[in-house]
């Protein structure tokens, strides 16, 4: 019993850590934000990313990172203080149907079952992309999180605007 107790323990942990999509967050900058003398510090690392489904729209977002030497070796209880800023970075061309909330970007946080996760929506009347990032806990849950809109604009030469309320429902 114990061994098919930790065999299932082994594999949600396993789970927690891939990410929703095979694209990996591009790490931008870290900046430590508290030294420790022996070991790594603590720090805020932003990432970036593009967003799978949505051609013109970057992500950006900041998390916290622990040092010390369990941050190094992945067993500390990483924070869930999230930022995010999306923007359109081009013509924007919605390339699938998709619902609301759905998941652009998921990871792991930790050792001990919290995620980050990046969900799409859209503003029909106001034909605005809607993101919000948040951290999770498997068992208590977590209210950190950030919302960030991406109105869709002409881009360029670009005369005819996509609607987000024609893709996502």
């Amino acid at each position: 019993m114990r061994r098919i107790l930790a065999a299932a323990l082994a594999a949600l942990l396993a789970v927690q850590a891939i990410p929703a999509f095979a694209q990996s967050p591009e790490l931008i900058f870290r900046r430590s934000t508290v030294f420790r003398l022996l070991s790594p510090n603590d720090k805020l690392a932003t990432y970036g990313i593009d967003d799978p489904d949505v051609e013109g729209v970057a992500c950006h977002f900041t998390v916290p990172e622990k040092g010390g030497w369990a941050g190094a070796f992945g067993f500390a209880e990483q924070l869930s203080e999230v930022s995010l800023a999306c923007r359109q970075i081009g013509p924007i061309r919605i390339t699938g149907r998709s619902s609301q909330g759905d998941v652009v970007f998921r990871e792991g946080r930790s050792f001990f079952f919290k995620r980050v996760q990046i969900v799409r929506g859209c503003d029909a009347r106001r034909n605005v992309l809607v993101y919000m990032i948040y951290s999770d806990k498997l068992i208590d849950g977590s209210p950190q999180n950030s919302t960030s809109t991406v109105p869709i604009m002409p881009w360029g030469q670009q005369t005819e605007v996509v609607r987000c309320g024609d893709f996502i429902s």
